[in-house]
């Protein structure tokens, strides 16, 4: 359990926050200048809050000298020794499950070679090993993934991922990415101008419509977690079965029984009042709706439930006024196969 409540005053900026989050990955996420690096700095002791305190597991860390706090740190730029090999870097961490992090991180084959001649992305697995090395109690990851290209952060993300799921350190994650949000936490932090502005477990955080302003119309959308029911080579499509329902997406996601994490975007749903006859997309999930909340604009967002999953649709004020939508109504919800990003759907491990 991690516990929270630390304030520091920067300058005209002001940081005052508070939250509690369970064992797992707690993504904390911001625009730029929300106070996210500074809050994770007065975790590590890198900035010392001016109250407050930083609790893990009911030890208060702001009372534990920097050095023996046991926290594991990755910069976004790595900040690896450039004069060390991959192996040196790594024993410079520590000698903690050494073996282990090597053959989780794919890092064997880059052991006797030299920041400079690593990709982007083997820097960024380096300095994760560097720091699972340490032994640590907690793991700050301060926006890992942002200076990486595309091919090169799917590359890392299926390492986190991996990581996720075997850690057994809490991980506070901070990132202004949705897509790893939804792959990778089980806590959600929304940060504005230094304040927690919503906290709670990803799926309930971001299926509320509350939270379409925070996060943005762009990133707004639900989480979902379902299992992979069967593959049709032919067409190149993978069935993921959910509670009460299933969805059809492109590509192999994963052996028979692997559970899968996506994002659907809010603006991606569309909604119907009868079952659509003759059409394209291949997904179509009864469901009730739970609430409508009207945006600042044109928009209006709509909370659905199918079965025990949580949907999030946004559609015009105009076509919630024609299709007279109301809470408790039932309705359909239509999502084509291609509408997910492979960037939002991760596979997580084998359930069966």
């Amino acid at each position: 359990m991690i516990d929270i409540a630390v304030q520091k005053q920067l300058g005209d900026f002001a940081l005052d926050v508070s939250f509690t989050a369970p064992e797992g990955v707690t993504a904390i996420f911001g625009r730029s200048g929300s106070g996210k690096t500074s809050l994770i700095n007065c975790v590590a002791g890198l900035l010392r809050p001016d109250a407050g305190h930083v609790r893990l597991n009911g030890d208060d860390l702001t009372r534990t000298p920097v050095h023996k706090r046991r926290i594991g740190y990755v910069f976004q730029d790595a900040r690896l020794f450039p004069h060390m090999t991959v192996a040196q870097n790594l024993a410079f961490g520590g000698d903690h499950d050494r073996d282990a992090v090597i053959d989780l991180l794919g890092l064997e084959h880059l052991l006797n070679r030299r920041p400079a001649n690593l990709s982007g992305g083997e820097t960024s697995r380096v300095a994760l090993g560097r720091a699972l090395t340490s032994n640590p109690r907690l793991l700050l990851m301060d926006e890992p993934l942002a200076a990486l290209d595309a091919p090169r952060k799917a590359e890392v993300l299926g390492y986190l991922e991996r990581l996720c799921d075997t850690a057994r350190v809490p991980v506070l994650y901070v990132t202004h990415d949705m897509s790893e949000v939804a792959r990778l936490s089980h806590t959600l932090v929304i940060m504005d101008a230094g304040r927690v502005v919503r906290a709670g477990p990803v799926e309930t955080v971001l299926s509320d419509p509350a939270t379409v302003p925070q996060v943005g119309v762009r990133d707004a959308g639900a989480v979902l977690t379902g299992t992979v029911r069967s593959f049709d080579a032919a067409d190149d499509l993978t069935e993921v079965a959910l509670s009460a329902a299933s969805l059809t997406l492109p590509g192999r996601l994963g052996p028979i029984g692997a559970e899968v994490r996506l994002r659907v975007p809010a603006q991606e749903v569309i909604l119907a009042l009868q079952p659509p006859q003759e059409i394209s997309a291949l997904n179509i999930l009864s469901c009730r709706i739970d609430s409508l909340v009207e945006g600042v604009g044109p928009g209006v967002a709509v909370s659905l439930s199918c079965g025990g999953d949580k949907l999030l649709a946004r559609v015009t004020r105009r076509s919630t006024r024609q299709m007279n939508l109301t809470v408790g109504q039932p309705i359909h919800a239509i999502l084509k196969a291609t509408a997910i990003a492979a960037t939002d759907v991760g596979t997580r491990k084998d359930r069966t």
